[in-house]
């Protein structure tokens, strides 16, 4: 990432060009970015390819103002750290689903963020709800922040289980990896009936006050920080696309349906 495209992505999250790679940083550049850069499945749908190559992806969420899923996000937002000065490991892991079945191989990608300062941090912005801000990654007591009570509790054959508010959410490997490793995965979550992702929309991101705005499809849900949601389905196109518009900065040419597995709208 060059320096135009450094300065260009610190535009696009809102944020101030660290004096240095401190903690106090991350903390700042991962709460603005998931304030600013929505997680969305968007291009599942509206037939957009996803190439997992750090051009095309700053060329999205920078260039073009989009947001992204997993490996979108934390593979974009691991590339401004690095040119940040950060030192960046990008970390495999699978997600939990029903009944605490582990999900498929490189099916999430995190990151761990090492600062001059001595912090070792778990930092993911790709995870749709999760921390506020980075966790201790060395630490296996509670942590508890904006986002919940977090845990990182070691799991079978050295990976880390993350925990929230009781819940787990992922099996983290701890090998670094590089973010060609994680195409199997994205183009399984991007074609396969069995992805949550190809079975419905979503575009979600942290507000300012420390709730969540998110809309699915035509439901529009705004969760306050106490917990209490507001739902309101929107009844015409022009709604949805001003939502993308206003509340996500993303432009629409028309309003993005669910599709099956085989390209037809759904």
């Amino acid at each position: 990432m060059n320096p135009a495209q450094v300065d260009a992505y610190l535009r696009r999250i809102g944020a101030e060009h660290p004096t240095l790679p401190t903690t106090a940083a991350l903390r700042e550049l991962q709460l603005r970015h998931l304030r600013t850069v929505p997680f969305e499945n968007l291009s599942i749908h509206v037939g957009e390819e996803i190439v997992l190559e750090e051009k095309r992806l700053v060329d999205k969420v920078v260039g073009a103002w989009r947001g992204g899923f997993c490996y979108e996000l934390n593979g974009t937002f691991g590339a401004l750290l690095d040119a940040l000065g950060f030192d960046v490991a990008l970390l495999a892991a699978r997600v939990y689903g029903e009944e605490g079945r582990l999900g498929i191989p490189y099916g999430h990608l995190a990151l761990r963020v090492r600062t001059v300062d001595g912090g070792d941090w778990l930092t993911d912005v790709g995870f749709g709800a999760l921390s506020h801000f980075p966790l201790a990654f060395g630490e296996r007591g509670e942590q508890v922040e904006p986002g919940g009570t977090f845990r990182i509790v070691e799991a079978e054959a050295g990976d880390l289980d993350v925990v929230r508010d009781g819940k787990l959410q992922y099996r983290l490997e701890v090998r670094p990896r590089a973010l060609g490793d994680f195409r199997a995965g994205a183009w399984w979550h991007y074609t396969s009936p069995s992805s949550h992702f190809t079975q419905s929309l979503v575009c979600s991101r942290l507000t300012e006050d420390g709730g969540r705005i998110t809309l699915s499809g035509r439901t529009l849900t705004t969760t306050a920080t106490d917990g209490t949601r507001e739902v309101r389905d929107l009844t015409s196109d022009a709604e949805v696309l001003a939502v993308y518009r206003e509340r996500f900065g993303i432009e629409l040419a028309s309003v993005p349906v669910v599709r099956d597995p085989d390209g037809r709208s759904g």
